[in-house]
Formats: structure tokens, sequence, C-alpha cells
């Protein structure tokens, strides 16, 4: 099976071996990175979208058709946050990117990927 995939959170350290994976990867056909920021890589197989709110996903809705999996790596340290907006970002922020794309491919995966432990 061939994968076309979505990634969040590629400027990160976790979202950023994922990306390097699936670009080296005979398997995954095109990639399609959604981050706040860009991640100044160019490659045959890849897209960049960016986007500054990830609750507010309605301009780029259709840019998320087509693809039958996405790893979800966008995440925040629990460090200098508050609990409220910890799991806003950690959990309600995720469940709405899930919902979004799960809505537009239904036969997808869907795996969040995280660095649990990396501010221990």
């Amino acid at each position: 099976m061939k994968y076309d995939v979505v990634i969040t959170g590629s400027t990160g350290m976790v979202g950023k071996g994922v990306l390097l994976e699936c670009l080296d990867h005979n398997w995954v056909e095109k990639v399609l990175v959604v981050n706040r920021s860009s991640i100044n890589l160019t490659h045959p197989k890849l897209k960049e979208l960016l986007v500054s709110d990830f609750m507010d996903l309605k301009n780029i809705e259709d840019d998320l058709k087509g693809y039958n999996a996405c790893f979800f790596s966008l995440g925040v340290s629990s460090i200098g946050i508050s609990k409220e907006d910890y799991e806003k970002i950690t959990y309600e922020l995720t469940m709405h990117f899930a919902k979004t794309f799960l809505d537009k491919n239904k036969d997808s995966i869907f795996t969040y990927v995280t660095g649990a432990g990396t501010d221990s």
C-alpha cells in the first residue's frame, strides 16, 4: 500500500523525525506538512501549508482531502504553561484537527505522535 500523509509539528524534534522518515520511505508518495512556521525544506514529495490558528481550519479543509494517514506531532512542553492552556493544545486542538482530517478522509489512519516525557 502507498501512503499520502499529513504531518503536523514537523518543526519540532519528533515531527521532524517523522517527516524525514516519510520523505525517505518509498511507501510514502506525498507529504503535506501543516505547521505554524515554515520548515524551509524542499523535496519532490513535499507540500507545505502554514496555519496560524489550528482551531480555525475552515480555510484548509479542502487541502486535507485525499490523504490516507496523518501523523499529528504538534505539541508543547508542560513547563511554564497553565494546565488549561496545556489541555487546550494537547487535547482540544488535537481532537479538532483529528475530526477535521477524518471528516475529509473517512478510511484513513490518524496517529498521535508525542514526545512524552521530553520535559521531564
